[in-house]
């Protein structure tokens, strides 16, 4: 058995939740099974809008080996600290995979790392976007907003006067606190619900966030797209989101984000192409 570990929750969000579904869902038309792991009971409702019907919970990277058993191979895509467990898991497992911390990262085991930065020969790419968002859609003329999937502090509240500047529609993250959208419809045109994630990243004209995964997804739907730098960590490092042609905005900027989305983009150094599985395939089998 195959199983991909995505770590969520409500301060982490499900960044590597779409990930992961994207990449379960292209190994599974090459006829491999890989069945996904994920921290909380939220998680696995949401992974039921991205095409993924099972899923399993444990509660950190710790526990993989309470779910995946002698023989089996795993998909890692977490930042958390292991402590160590990595060793047991490429001594136990047929196969390990996992997605690079930083530009230092290599492996330490017997593992394998999936690269975000610049790609080394026959490395394989940790920038996974879903297949969905490679179709060509129709799209509506809105400025969309979606920050991340959760709002732990409460940063829009806190920049208002950044979103009145703008006539935005928001999509709502499924981590938002309860009765949050009460202080926040005030603020946007429109609330759009977390459900809605898919079929408004599709067909959205412009949108803005603070995600890098939904950057790359909405950047392969073919919308004009700007990504928010918060400064915090991010999934995929902001150099790279430049190579794809995503202009860049340090922080709730008003004049900087009203520029980079009247300004025409320039060619991208790489397009985002559909995820090549190769490689794992071939180490799969």
């Amino acid at each position: 058995m195959l199983y991909y570990y995505a770590h969520t929750g409500h301060k982490v969000g499900l960044e590597r939740l779409r990930r992961g579904a994207a990449l379960i869902k292209r190994v599974a038309r090459e006829g491999i099974v890989c069945r996904l792991i994920v921290n909380d009971f939220r998680a696995g409702l949401c992974a039921r809008e991205y095409g993924i019907g099972e899923y399993v919970t444990i509660e950190t990277v710790q526990d993989i080996d309470a779910i995946a058993v002698k023989g089996d191979s795993i998909i890692i895509d977490s930042d958390e600290n292991e402590h160590g467990r990595l060793v047991k898991y490429c001594a136990d497992f047929e196969q390990v995979w996992r997605f690079e911390h930083d530009a230092k990262d290599s492996a330490v085991h017997e593992e394998i790392v999936l690269k975000t930065t610049p790609l080394e020969e026959g490395s394989p790419s940790a920038v996974i976007v879903d297949d969905a968002y490679f179709e060509v859609q129709e799209k509506e003329d809105r400025l969309l907003f979606f920050l991340q999937d959760m709002d732990y502090d409460k940063s829009i509240l806190g920049h208002r006067a950044f979103f009145e500047a703008f006539e935005m529609e928001l999509l709502l993250g499924s981590y938002f606190f309860v009765k949050y959208e009460h202080d926040l419809e005030k603020i946007f045109s429109s609330l759009h619900e977390p459900e809605m994630y898919t079929r408004l990243i599709q067909r959205s004209k412009n949108i803005v966030t603070a995600s890098a995964q939904t950057a790359l997804e909405a950047k392969a739907a073919g919308a004009n797209v700007l990504f928010i730098d918060l400064k915090k960590a991010s999934l995929y490092p902001v150099e790279l989101l430049k190579n794809y042609g995503i202009p860049t905005v340090e922080g709730f900027d008003i004049e900087r984000v009203k520029t980079g989305l009247n300004t025409p983009v320039t060619s991208p150094q790489r397009v985002i192409e559909p995820f090549n599985i190769n490689k794992i395939v071939q180490k799969y089998q």
